[in-house]
């Protein structure tokens, strides 16, 4: 009897012993950084429902982590097996099985960053979308195609143009395209606040014709100092029921039938569209562009001048007048006599003799 529990107390110190040996292992192992892949960085995707044993795999075979075994071990005794969240998830250091369960417990996704600038349409920002790698351009075109997200704002809409703000949103990779257009959208109502919507109610204008003219203004002039003044001519110009003849309506127009180049003739100011305000009088059918909010404030408080011409000087600001006369003056020094002068100064350097 004495020996058989003298046999018993050393097989249980040799449990006891592999235990803690075989711990020490495993507790080692799973503190262990580790990285297997060669690039520069490594991607996992975890798809959403995806147990432990499917992201344990996929994370062995992208490197990140040495087996299975070492994952399952890490998460047991993290005790966030059940808290891993699906997402695209960038590694680019090595982690031990620890840090890399943490890192999918906390949900610390990759995400990019888009911008879209100012002025710009949803076909324009269809194209940026596309060419981050975000998605199809058409995505992003039919997402914005549907105007319910504004209705209550603008019952009119026939699309969001005019309601995605310009802003840099940051995102994770496989964002689908209406997921943004609703940030979009959202970010848009946050700077169309309160106070800009009760001023637009004080002045008789509804959101839809507030961002119209607001998105003339985007377009015209990059000049913070220049916006209150844009925004006057035209609020002045619809004032005396005088055509807006925007030269940016223009272009819409000629865009949204395929057909601008990135140059305006004189012929194209003939063109026949509802956005042509060389053609048809008072605002466009709505906005041709996504202004941001200090336009939509330029609109809202017009700078108290008589202005109802401007043309630009060709550095980016413009010059203003009150009558035909003075614009005609303006058109001629700023305009005409200015390309002039330029061809003319190109024909001479093109013609003097190599090293002069």
């Amino acid at each position: 009897m004495r020996k058989l529990l003298k046999l018993v107390g050393l097989i249980v110190i040799v449990l006891v012993v592999g235990a803690i040996v075989v711990g020490s292992v495993v507790w080692g192992r799973v503190n262990e950084p580790f990285r297997g892949y060669t690039g520069a960085e490594q991607f996992v995707e975890v798809p959403s429902g995806a147990g432990p044993k499917v992201i344990g795999q996929r994370l062995v075979q992208a490197g990140v982590v040495r087996s299975e075994v070492v994952f399952r071990a890490a998460l047991v005794l993290s005790g966030n097996s059940r808290a891993l969240k699906a997402g695209e998830y960038r590694f680019a250091e090595p982690m031990s099985p620890f840090q890399v369960v943490d890192k999918l417990a906390r949900g610390d996704v990759h995400a990019r960053r888009i911008t879209f600038p100012e002025g710009l349409t949803i076909a324009e920002m269809a194209k940026i979308y596309e060419s981050r790698g975000f998605g199809p351009a058409a995505d992003f075109v039919k997402a914005a195609s549907d105007p319910s997200a504004i209705r209550d704002l603008d019952p009119q809409a026939t699309d969001l143009e005019g309601y995605l703000y310009p802003e840099t949103y940051t995102l994770p990779r496989g964002t689908p395209a209406a997921k943004l257009i609703e940030q979009m959208v959202g970010r848009f109502r946050a700077a169309y606040s309160e106070d800009l919507q009760a001023k637009a109610r004080e002045q008789g204008l509804t959101t839809r014709q507030l961002v119209t003219i607001a998105s003339l203004v985007e377009e015209e002039t990059a000049r913070e100092q220049e916006r209150a003044l844009v925004a006057a001519v035209y609020r002045n110009r619809l004032e005396i029921g005088m055509g807006l003849q925007a030269d940016p309506t223009v272009i819409y127009a000629l865009q949204k039938a395929g057909k601008y180049n990135g140059n305006i003739r004189r012929e194209h100011l003939e063109f026949d569209s509802p956005y042509n305000t060389y053609k048809y009088p008072g605002l466009p059918p709505g906005p041709i562009a996504s202004p941001r909010r200090a336009s939509l404030e330029a609109t809202l408080a017009p700078a108290d001048v008589p202005y109802i011409y401007f043309v630009s000087r060709n550095d980016g600001s413009h010059v203003f007048a009150t009558t035909l006369a003075e614009h005609n003056r303006n058109v001629r020094q700023f305009q005409i006599l200015y390309f002039r002068e330029k061809r003319l100064r190109e024909q001479r350097e093109a013609a003097a003799p190599p090293g002069r």
